[in-house]
């Protein structure tokens, strides 16, 4: 299976801007991010494993309140329950294993532009 950029389906939200690849599998999801300033909702996931891959620019992740500086080609892992935001101007891949369902996904906070 191919999928290209074209059949991604476009979304905005907190601060971010993605593309949802449609894998169509239980075992993972796939989706491409760009941020220019953060993702404004601290958030965690009840099942799913986000595993962030930087692909350009620098950031800060906040993984359960603690700071991690990141910049291109580092990886982020988040297993569940993980509460997750960021800052900063990159763009990333991320995988979320099993696949993303939007019914675990639990809102924190949002977090206010600095």
């Amino acid at each position: 299976m191919k999928l290209t950029r074209a059949e991604a389906v476009p979304k905005s939200k907190h601060g971010i801007n993605l593309w949802v690849y449609q894998v169509n599998r239980e075992e993972a999801g796939m989706v491409y991010v760009e941020v220019e300033e953060g993702h404004f909702q601290e958030f965690y996931d009840k099942e799913s494993t986000f595993i962030y891959y930087i692909i350009e620019g620098e950031g800060t992740f906040y993984l359960n309140g603690e700071s991690t500086p990141v910049k291109a080609t580092d990886v982020i892992v988040a297993p569940p329950m993980t509460k997750i935001y960021y800052l900063g101007r990159m763009k990333m891949v991320l995988v979320t294993a099993p696949a993303w369902k939007p019914e675990n996904e639990v809102h924190v906070r949002y977090i206010e532009k600095q």
